[in-house]
């Protein structure tokens, strides 16, 4: 049926799912190139041949340059999946346009495109906040003023959220977009103006605040969301599309994207990348050639990056290791990894909905500080919470010395043998504090890697998780192999 959405894989928050469109299946994360059909930089089977069955265009221009006058996908010959956004652009840009929210709701009805949004009035960079609760209560109001005339048996329709960086404004929006039941997709609306700035701290409680205040049945797109950096971050916490200008816009003044940054064409002596326009050319004859050809040769390497970043983010998520690929992602920007530290704000979140249990186990990779508030380590100290201690003592084993899983040690497996009638038995071990003997084998407590050197941070935090639990169940405690420990494990 048009517009369900079905989970497949899923990690963190972060997930891959099928949303099923009157021109196939779209599977997300997904990312909507935009096209300006106005404008001939670039055509869409370009775009096609890049990799992409989807693309966004702007139904208020199509309408007013009558480019399009009923079948969308056989005028613009793309036989796969379009979404159109209804003007709010330039509503943001220009204060007004030459259409009401039902003649541009009317249009796509006619038109027919897989996925339409309502013409809605963006909050952008509003500072004040009446101004920015005008634009989340008008959005509101015409989202709910078109439900009856919407074509739901063909389209998609997108309720947009409102409230730019007024998190309680957003919530509201998000909310009661969520109770509108014909509306199938969320889109959060106005980052681009927080993206320019760098202010990801900002875009990640954003996001956030609206998908926790929303259906996880309902995909949740991100208008303007075009920096393959950031995508995984969102991705996380639950954004299911992307669209964005940005592969063109940033062509156009000569920038060349990466996956971790965007360069000046001028400043590259060679490319870092063997996309098909960065093996047959080098930045010198791109510099050399016409504009439009270098704008148009530009803007399909920077797809291609954009491309590689979901389907490396959606690798991720199959692997089950998105945590430790936004790890590796902060170290790219200063901003990206305050976005990254904004974000493990929400662990307890994406613990909540990353998948207990998963397929292929593979093992934790385990850092620094910020790996132990991964969902499997919360997990841990959780469980070492609620377990009822069987004896008064503790005997604690320092594992610096002894490789996973500890339980197959000769040495360890001696001391259980021997002692496990007269007291429970853990390993203290960095990152996991403390490790039941008896349940070593269980998975993460023997699969995983740490480095040889670890901060003091991860020494401090794992000691004193460590020695809270073993004060709070034990009336003693004896140590054994603790000489010479990187943890500091008290003895009671």
């Amino acid at each position: 049926m048009i517009g369900d959405f079905e989970v497949k894989e899923e990690d963190l928050a972060g997930r891959i799912g099928k949303l099923e469109t009157s021109h196939g299946i779209l599977e997300t994360p997904a990312f909507f190139p935009v096209v300006n059909v106005l404008r001939k930089e670039i055509s869409i089977k370009d775009i096609m041949a890049v990799g992409f069955n989807s693309i966004i265009t702007n139904a208020y221009i199509l309408k007013k340059n009558n480019i399009v006058k009923q079948d969308i996908h056989k005028e613009l010959d793309f036989n796969s999946i379009i979404m159109t956004d209804s003007g709010a652009y330039q509503i943001l840009e220009y204060g007004n346009i030459e259409a009401n929210n039902r003649e541009i709701v009317e249009y796509q009805n006619q038109i027919k495109p897989d996925i339409a949004v309502i013409l809605d009035v963006p909050t952008g960079k509003l500072e004040d906040r009446e101004e920015a609760k005008m634009t989340v209560d008008e959005t509101l109001r015409r989202a709910k003023d078109v439900e009856s005339i919407i074509n739901t048996e063909n389209i998609i329709w997108t309720h947009p959220i409102q409230g730019g960086r007024f998190l309680d404004l957003l919530q509201y929006s998000a909310v009661e977009a969520n109770k509108r039941e014909k509306y199938k997709l969320l889109a959060l609306g106005s980052p681009t103006v927080l993206m320019e700035k760098y202010d990801y701290d900002t875009l990640i409680d954003m996001i956030f605040t609206v998908r926790s205040s929303i259906s996880r049945g309902k995909p949740l797109h991100l208008f303007g969301g075009g920096l393959p950096h950031l995508i995984p971050f969102a991705v996380a916490l639950g954004v299911d599309s992307f669209d964005s200008a940005s592969y063109i816009l940033y062509a156009r003044d000569n920038r060349y994207i990466t996956r971790s940054r965007t360069l000046k064409l001028e400043e590259i002596d060679s490319f870092p990348c063997s996309c098909p326009v960065c093996s047959r050319y080098t930045p010198q004859e791109l510099l050399e050639m016409d504009e439009s050809e270098r704008t148009r040769l530009l803007a399909i390497h920077n797809l291609y990056k954009i491309l590689e970043e979901i389907r490396e983010t959606k690798i991720a998520i199959k692997e089950g290791r998105l945590f430790e690929y936004l790890q590796e992602k902060a170290f790219s920007h200063p901003s990206v990894y305050s976005a990254f530290e904004r974000l493990l704000k929400y662990a307890e979140y994406l613990e909540k909905y990353d998948p207990r249990v998963k397929g292929e186990i593979k093992g934790l990779f385990l850092y620094d500080e910020n790996s132990i508030k991964r969902p499997e380590i919360i997990r841990h100290y959780r469980y070492l919470d609620l377990i009822k201690p069987m004896h008064d003592k503790a005997i604690v084993i320092c594992g610096d010395k002894f490789a996973q899983p500890f339980i197959l040690d000769p040495f360890i497996l001696k001391i259980v043998k021997e002692k496990y009638m007269e007291a429970d038995i853990y390993i203290a071990y960095p990152f996991y504090g403390l490790i039941p003997v008896l349940v070593s084998e269980s998975y993460p407590l023997s699969q995983f890697e740490i480095p040889k050197s670890l901060s003091e941070s991860v020494i401090r935090i794992s000691s004193d998780k460590a020695n809270s639990i073993l004060k709070a169940k034990y009336k003693k405690v004896e140590l054994i192999e603790c000489e010479n420990s990187k943890l500091h494990i008290m003895p009671i």
